[in-house]
Order: structure tokens, then sequence, then C-alpha cells
């Protein structure tokens, strides 16, 4: 392709500066994506009939992974 040895050939802030409409139309997106997934989630815990029960739960769960990274436990790895 043509742009790999342009971007090869060129210097560090000539990098930054051929990849930078990448990496903005790329963070846009991704906050779009996390933006209406959140929706989303309000919209469900909104109409759901335990929205307390839903938010606790998702307390808890965050405080336990919390503890377990403070307490440096690591899960086993797949593969061996």
């Amino acid at each position: 392709m043509l742009v790999e040895p342009l971007i090869a050939d060129a210097a560090r802030w000539e990098r930054i500066v051929i990849l930078a409409p990448l990496i903005v139309f790329a963070v846009g997106i991704a906050v779009g994506v996390f933006i209406l997934l959140g929706r989303g989630f309000v919209q469900t815990v909104r109409e759901s009939g335990h929205p307390r029960l839903i938010v606790g739960g998702l307390v808890a769960l965050a405080g336990v992974i919390v503890l377990l990274t403070y307490l440096g436990v690591e899960l086993p790895r797949e593969g061996g």
C-alpha cells in the first residue's frame, strides 16, 4: 500500500499528524458505542422491577474485583 512507506519514512510528529484523523474517528466511534450501550443499560434498569438490586449487585461486583485485585489474587490462565 502507499500509506505504509509514507508512515515509515515520516518523522514522529508527522506520523501523529498523519494518524490524527484515524485516532479521532476511532475515539468518536468508541464514545458513541459506549453512550448507546449506557443509555440502553439505564433504560433497562429503570424498567426492571428491582433497579436497586441491579445497581447493588454491580456495586458489589466492582467491590469484589477491587478487593481481589488489592489482595493480589490471580485467575488461572487457559492452556496451562
